[in-house]
């Protein structure tokens, strides 16, 4: 297949995968050389989802741990945009873990996104669709940040309303109100984070692998998240994570300096050190050290 150029910049060498929308390449602008990230979606998508994930990196683009947009156009039939090439998802940092995360290293992880979310609700946007495979680590000197990405989905913080929605996002972290159908708020984002953390911690959710149709799927997982307790939810966890759900669904105004001093207190209760060393770092370090070692063997033999 010949490789595609896209208006005499950029060409797209490597598929990275499917984002909720639209597929994701890498590529490398023509003159320069720089590695970039290449989404692409179809132009006779009405209302383009990518077109508005645009303007929103537009709109938060000084933020820490948020894509840089390089360039927006049309080529053939599709819409494309160049950004910021990152890492690893956190989903498949997951999978390369064993499907199982340390305390440490979800607290690392939640220090870092309860404040992204505190800066994307700080201007007037709720992301909706908060799940591992749209967090993603950066690369070089950034590669202990975490991003935010895929914000097609997102939209500006209303007022609730009498409206009824259809679910948006994705059904396992979603949150009660996106079940019902309600105007979502910066809490909904922050109850899904509070789910993607169980899940990194506890290894899977109560409602994971449900066999039924799903209209039925859907009710019962919104069911299984009402009885959080009956499902056992926050057995043989510490008492933060239920806490932090109690705080985040109260009738106080969102304190995001407050969620970040519980889990920072449980974490330096557990004499962990802040050193962003994450599992993942570890085992690199380990297989790297091995492959060296199996290296210099062979070498001497």
């Amino acid at each position: 297949m010949k490789p595609l150029i896209v208006r005499d910049k950029y060409q797209l060498d490597l598929r990275l995968g499917r984002g909720s929308y639209g597929e994701v390449y890498q590529g490398h602008h023509l003159k320069t050389g720089k590695l970039v990230a290449l989404k692409l979606e179809y132009n006779q998508v009405n209302p383009s989802q990518l077109q508005n994930e645009v303007e929103i990196y537009k709109k938060l683009e000084t933020g820490n741990g948020i894509p840089r947009v390089y360039w927006y156009s049309s080529e053939c039939e599709f819409r494309v945009m160049a950004f910021e090439l990152l890492g690893p998802s956190l989903e498949d940092l997951f999978n390369y873990c064993g499907r199982k995360f340390s305390l440490k290293t979800v607290l690392l992880l939640a220090d870092q996104l309860i404040l992204r979310f505190r800066y994307i609700h700080s201007k007037g946007y709720i992301h909706r669709d908060v799940k591992p495979d749209n967090l993603l680590m950066g690369i070089g000197t950034q590669g202990n940040t975490v991003y935010m990405t895929d914000v097609g989905l997102a939209k500006e913080i209303e007022e609730p309303d009498r409206r009824s929605y259809p679910v948006v996002g994705t059904l396992r972290y979603a949150s009660i109100n996106a079940h019902l159908g309600k105007e979502q708020s910066p809490r909904d984002d922050l109850e899904s984070l509070g789910y993607v953390l169980l899940y990194f911690f506890k290894g899977s959710l109560p409602w994971q692998g449900l066999r039924c149709k799903s209209k039925g799927k859907e009710k019962l997982i919104l069911k299984k998240k009402r009885q959080a307790k009956k499902q056992r939810l926050f057995n043989g966890i510490p008492v933060e994570f239920k806490k932090y759900f109690e705080l985040i669904r109260s009738d106080k105004e969102l304190d995001y300096g407050r969620l970040r001093r519980l889990f920072r207190g449980l974490f330096y209760r557990k004499h962990f050190q802040y050193d962003n060393v994450f599992d993942w770092t570890k085992r690199m370090f380990i297989e790297k050290l091995e492959a060296e070692q199996n290296t210099s063997h062979a070498q001497h033999v």
